[in-house]
């Protein structure tokens, strides 16, 4: 059946060759994606690019002004962009399509990255019948972080044939029978489930901004980072919030929300129609997540060029949702060691 791949898929495309990585692990299937991992193999560039008409290789040769091995960790610096090999390659028939995302903990952290494939003209896009290796293009903009190869920045979502996303009509029938949202608010299906921002509580943290600090972070250590000394906790202002230019924010979706599982999640990332700032570097929510009573949604924002002010219920993103093209075994959640199920305010899975 048409719709996005489960677990069963990308097990199957790994056995039979068609996902290859040397250094690949079970663990790196989620319900509805896969983690992609990071080679030793990388370079600092100067400027970024696509590669339409070459090799990504054959492009990089002439533009990279360094090559650094991972095998030994290095410290990624802020605002300078990194690109590095991935581990998988593909070798994707034509029914089989794709596309890739930052991983919820690398947006968390204000770490900008894009796949970039060889004869593409889009970043993160997967076409057809796509034979060949995979690049990610790594710009950290909050902190320095400490890279190693293995890491997992990312992931990639793969579809068969077409993977429409479901109209609003169709949605409304499905949140009548499996809610998808959890709010006392109205009309909030419209061009996918619209998310707003909780600012609630002027007593309350609802917010956290990045603090410009001289440490760095290594990716690989999880729950070790002192919150204090990297983020700054703010509280609302009459329900409202200045987003300053150029910082970097994390809030909280004001509904619960909720992927049945048998449909699969995409927050969108920009959307010009509600303000201007971006929302959301990650974008996949896997079958199950915020299952059964819903989960509230991390949001990262920042200002492009303005400072800009949120207010309290004001709509902050949009959720697309997607069919899976069959019932899949493996859910998002504590029995996969899941990081962010039932999360309220969180940051990245680093800090204590």
């Amino acid at each position: 059946m048409n719709g996005a791949l489960v677990y069963e898929d990308y097990l199957s495309l790994y056995n039979t060759g068609k996902i290859q990585g040397l250094k690949f692990y079970k663990l790196q299937i989620q319900p509805s994606s896969i983690d992609l991992s990071l080679s030793d193999e990388c370079y600092e560039i100067k400027t970024s690019f696509l590669s339409p008409n070459n090799k990504v290789r054959d492009k990089l040769k002439k533009i990279y002004s360094k090559k650094i091995n991972l095998k030994t960790p290095q410290i990624f610096k802020r605002n300078k962009t990194y690109i590095v090999r991935l581990n998988e390659k593909l070798k994707l028939n034509k029914s089989i399509k794709g596309h890739c995302n930052p991983k919820s903990s690398t947006g968390r952290l204000n770490i900008f990255c894009r796949t970039i494939l060889d004869y593409s003209d889009e970043y993160e896009k997967i076409p057809n019948n796509y034979k060949g290796e995979m690049f990610l293009e790594i710009t950290t903009r909050s902190f320095d972080i400490k890279i190693s190869k293995e890491d997992k920045l990312n992931q990639m979502r793969l579809t068969k044939k077409s993977n429409n996303y479901i109209n609003d009509e169709n949605l409304k029938k499905i949140n009548k029978s499996k809610s998808l949202i959890f709010s006392n608010k109205k009309n909030l299906i419209e061009n996918g489930l619209k998310v707003t921002v909780d600012l609630s509580n002027d007593n309350k943290i609802c917010a956290y901004v990045a603090k410009k600090v001289s440490s760095h972070i290594n990716f690989s250590k999880i729950s070790f980072y002192d919150i204090k000394k990297f983020w700054k906790a703010l509280k609302p202002i009459n329900n409202t919030l200045i987003i300053e230019k150029n910082k970097f924010y994390i809030l909280k979706s004001k509904e619960k929300i909720r992927i049945p599982n048998n449909l699969a999640g995409e927050m969108i990332p920009y959307d010009t129609g509600i303000g201007d700032f971006r929302v959301h570097y990650a974008g996949f929510f896997d079958p199950g997540f915020g299952d059964p009573s819903g989960s509230y949604a991390v949001l990262e924002i920042k200002t492009n060029e303005l400072p800009f002010m949120i207010e309290d219920g004001q709509t902050i993103a949009r959720i697309k949702y997607e069919k899976l093209n069959k019932k899949t075994s493996v859910v998002y959640g504590s029995n996969i060691n899941s990081n962010y199920q039932n999360q309220k305010l969180a940051l990245s899975k680093h800090f204590k």
